[in-house]
């Protein structure tokens, strides 16, 4: 899970700033466009439409960015960042997922105290005692916010021109945000898949932990890194056997280290992001 354990244990790698801009700038070049595009003009590049949006949830206007490619209805996906929020990275990212065929809301999970993005990259997040601000923010994280987040954005999703409404809904997220996907089929019949990476808090003694509430007639996905593997290794096993039941549930250790699928992580690794991507096209490709 991404806390302050990792952020201390990252600050060891000696990562200042400067160094991993030019680290993380070579990995995103071999991904994705480069991260210091502006993002109309990497859309433009990439053929993908994107534009500012927001809606009332019952708790607050939650704001978010929404890409599009093609002129055809495709299924939608909710895409939840990790800690450090929306971000260039994630906009990267979510620009990456339209151009395969998806209509993507990348959706602020802080929404309830703050718009927009809050820090420029994760280098910035580390250096500017990001962990600390975005505490009492995270504080407000429920099974039952979460619940209704992901039920608000579907309910969005499937108003929009450009999302299929014969197809289910997915939902993805990244550290924090690992276990607002799984919670995905449980908040909405139209979410149909979920797909957590380097997640945390899947495994916990509530009665509402992510590996409880698995539908039946949800697919999902959990990328576990070594790590975290290591610091907990009985979850990756509890995890298979809660998906036992469902219409598939994929539970798998990467070799590589928490955060490996974020471009502008420290601990981002190329190889094993690529083969967590394609499982997530193929995820989507059944489930969606």
């Amino acid at each position: 899970m991404c806390d302050q354990h990792h952020l201390e244990r990252w600050a060891k790698k000696e990562l200042d700033r400067r160094t991993f801009g030019a680290a993380g700038l070579a990995g995103m070049a071999a991904a994705c466009a480069p991260v210091d595009q502006a993002v109309s003009a990497s859309a433009e590049t990439s053929g993908t439409a994107m534009r500012k949006v927001s809606f009332e949830t019952g708790e607050g206007t939650l704001d978010g960015e929404f890409y599009t490619s093609g002129t055809t209805p495709r299924p939608g996906v909710i895409f939840w960042p990790d800690i450090a929020g929306i971000r260039p990275a994630k906009r990267q990212m979510a620009t990456r997922l339209a151009e395969a065929g998806y209509a993507v809301l990348l959706a602020n999970p802080y929404y309830r105290d703050v718009a927009g993005q809050q820090f420029e990259d994760f280098a910035s997040f580390a250096a500017s005692g990001g962990f600390q601000k975005v505490r009492p923010w995270r504080g407000k994280f429920t099974a039952e916010t979460k619940r209704l987040d992901n039920a608000a954005a579907a309910g969005w999703l499937m108003q929009q021109d450009e999302v299929a409404k014969n197809r289910g809904i997915g939902v993805q997220g990244y550290c924090m945000t690992g276990g607002h996907a799984l919670y995905g089929p449980w908040s909405e019949d139209v979410i149909s898949a979920g797909a957590s990476f380097h997640g945390g808090g899947l495994v916990t003694d509530s009665e509402t932990s992510p590996h409880r509430i698995l539908q039946d007639d949800g697919h999902y996905l959990v990328a576990i890194s070594q790590d975290d593997d290591a610091e907990a290794p009985t979850h990756a096993g509890i995890l298979r056997e809660a998906g036992r039941d469902t219409a598939g549930a994929e539970v798998e250790v990467y070799a590589a280290d928490h955060g490996f699928c974020v471009l502008d992580s420290p601990s981002y690794n190329r190889d094993e992001a690529e083969r967590a991507w394609a499982r997530l096209l193929a995820l989507y490709s059944e489930a969606l």
